[in-house]
């Protein structure tokens, strides 16, 4: 454990989602009744710095929102979760939106809007370089342009730890100072493509083989994530399975953001990759047995499944 935890900085996104909830997704062209219709704060950049906050971790965020009035609710929890906004900006016109919708098996299929997040480029960043710079962690998704996680990343003087989802073509050096990369199987294959590797057949040999595929194109450390069978932690000549704790799902939004933020928590608080992953396993478990995206995260305190 680190005598003093490292603090964290997210570069991310931040949005409004609406979500719906239907007995099952539509096919093209139907039309299908739903319930739900209601805001609440998301974005995979404010997702995973409310879990690490909730975790007990320093957490400062570089972003936007807009003008509107989806910019209140969209930051709500990360204000009440102790998140330092003081590099959050506000520009002119909307707050990113996602709208979700969940089916009865908790399954879910989001569309997300940018709106601000699409200014959370180089420049944005570069005016904030020193919080980046500042972290002994610093924590990027896939939601932002690349010029602005390219500019995060050569801010950062700490440890980089990035969750490209969405996979977007970011600068390929920038993306290799991942340690580790955090992807489910799917993003993984897409990531091993964008590399000038065969995604498909890594991802088609399954889990461990895309794990050794990703070290292998030159990542310190990977973390596949794998729904309900857990994760998989790889670094060069290692490969572990973490299971993950059995629950019955509510709804499977932001469960991967809130692994990756616990993660992030505990890799601050000086757990080696395994031992950050097993904690973060629970924590996935524990999201998905509630509505939501931040408002199912655990809170200091709350029992993990799973935890003795």
């Amino acid at each position: 454990m680190n005598e003093q935890p490292l603090s964290v900085t997210v570069v991310g996104s931040i949005n409004a989602d609406l979500t719906v909830t239907v007995a099952r997704r539509p096919g093209p062209g139907e039309t299908v009744m739903a319930s739900g219709g209601g805001i609440s704060p998301g974005g995979k950049g404010a997702n995973q710095a409310v879990a690490a906050a909730l975790q007990g971790t320093e957490v400062r965020f570089v972003g936007a929102v807009g003008d509107d009035a989806y910019a209140a609710p969209a930051t709500a929890v990360l204000r009440s979760s102790g998140v330092d906004l003081s590099a959050v900006e506000e520009i002119p016109g909307a707050t990113g939106l996602a709208v979700i919708t969940v089916d009865e098996t908790g399954e879910n299929s989001i569309m997300v809007i940018p709106g601000a997040n699409a200014a959370v480029d180089a420049d944005l960043v570069d005016r904030w370089r020193g919080t980046v710079a500042d972290a002994g962690i610093v924590l990027l998704q896939g939601e932002i342009p690349a010029s602005g996680f390219l500019a995060a990343v050569r801010a950062a003087t700490g440890r980089v730890v990035v969750n490209l989802a969405p996979v977007v073509e970011v600068d390929r050096a920038a993306l290799l100072r991942a340690d580790p990369l955090m992807a489910n199987e799917h993003e993984a294959g897409m990531i091993l493509t964008q590399l000038g590797f065969d995604g498909d057949a890594a991802v088609a040999a399954g889990p461990d083989a895309c794990a050794r595929a990703l070290v292998e194109a030159g990542f310190a450390s990977v973390i596949l994530t794998l729904g309900a069978e857990g994760a998989l932690v790889a670094t060069p000549g290692r490969r572990q399975r973490i299971p993950s704790p059995s629950v019955t799902p509510v709804d499977t939004t932001g469960a991967g953001d809130a692994f990756a933020g616990a993660f992030v928590a505990r890799l601050a608080a000086g757990d080696d990759l395994v031992t950050a992953a097993r904690h973060a396993v629970r924590v996935g478990a524990y999201a998905v047995t509630g509505h939501g995206a931040q408002d199912s995260y655990p809170g200091p305190g709350a029992v993990l499944p799973g935890q003795e």
